[in-house]
């Protein structure tokens, strides 16, 4: 196993091709501040090259998940708010993200399945961090809210754009205009939740492993297509499909799965 820290705000643990990856942050319940914001972009962008890592989990240390913006970036917004908070520009490369976006948009690029564990708060930032993922585990005790309209401001953390795709439009407007409470079974009726659980760190772990298992480039090709669903012409994504699958076949990692599972064995792949 690997573990490194970064900012003292996010702690990360490699071991058998699942990064477990947390918010650290546990005296504040993992509250957003400019520390949180570049840790979770580090943690994010150094994953990238990880290519030995085949799942994700991100979860938050201590009694909840994310309770959001941390109040005192409330201060610094009044005082600079070009140069605050979720708002801030990154002064790197040609990226179409804000700071606060890429802290969550990080997740969502990552070409490996990425899995939220959240219990207790997500909040306005946490909320977000969420969508981030490709699935979530939800305790029954999670609380999670649209939060910013509390604030007089707008989701800006990848949220305008995320929510629609798993609750609708409607769904997503009366979220963003209200900023109420959303618990128990709603959340997985709504799609905020792919499952209830009542220990996500667990479950979350445990799918991750069952991902890392599988062959790693069926399962990048598999996120990689399905992501793309409804964001590009219909033939583009057709065409997507085809090439991946004309990529797979016959190469090392699908030959292993083929006889694998012919021979009665555990398949080992290829990274």
């Amino acid at each position: 196993m690997t573990e490194r820290v970064i900012n003292d705000r996010v702690t990360i643990a490699i071991d058998g091709g699942v990064a477990d990856v947390r918010l650290s942050r546990a005296d504040k319940m993992n509250a957003v501040d400019g520390a949180m914001f570049e840790a979770l972009i580090e943690a994010g962008e150094s994953l990238k090259s990880e290519r030995s890592v085949r799942a994700i989990v991100l979860s938050g240390e201590g009694r909840g998940f994310c309770a959001g913006l941390d109040f005192s970036s409330f201060q610094a917004m009044a005082e600079r708010p070009e140069r605050s908070g979720s708002n801030a520009v990154l002064d790197r490369g040609d990226r179409i993200t804000s700071r606060g976006q890429q802290a969550v948009y990080t997740w969502t690029e990552q070409e490996v399945p990425v899995i939220a564990a959240v219990h207790g708060p997500a909040l306005g930032a946490g909320f977000q961090l969420a969508l981030g993922a490709d699935i979530r585990f939800i305790a029954p005790d999670a609380t999670m809210s649209v939060l910013e309209i509390r604030w007089g401001l707008v989701p800006d953390m990848t949220g305008t754009q995320m929510l629609p795709r798993l609750v609708g439009l409607d769904v997503a407007k009366e979220l963003a205009f209200t900023g109420r409470m959303v618990t128990g079974t709603e959340r997985v009726e709504l799609g905020l939740a792919t499952h209830l659980s009542d220990d996500p760190h667990a479950d979350a772990l445990a799918l991750a492993r069952e991902i890392a298992a599988k062959s790693p480039q069926a399962i990048r090709g598999a996120k990689r297509l399905i992501s793309m669903a409804g964001q590009v012409p219909i033939a583009e994504g057709f065409a997507a499909e085809a090439a991946t699958m004309g990529s797979l076949i016959g190469a090392p990692n699908q030959v292993e799965s083929v006889n694998a599972y012919f021979e009665k064995r555990t398949p080992v792949y290829e990274d």
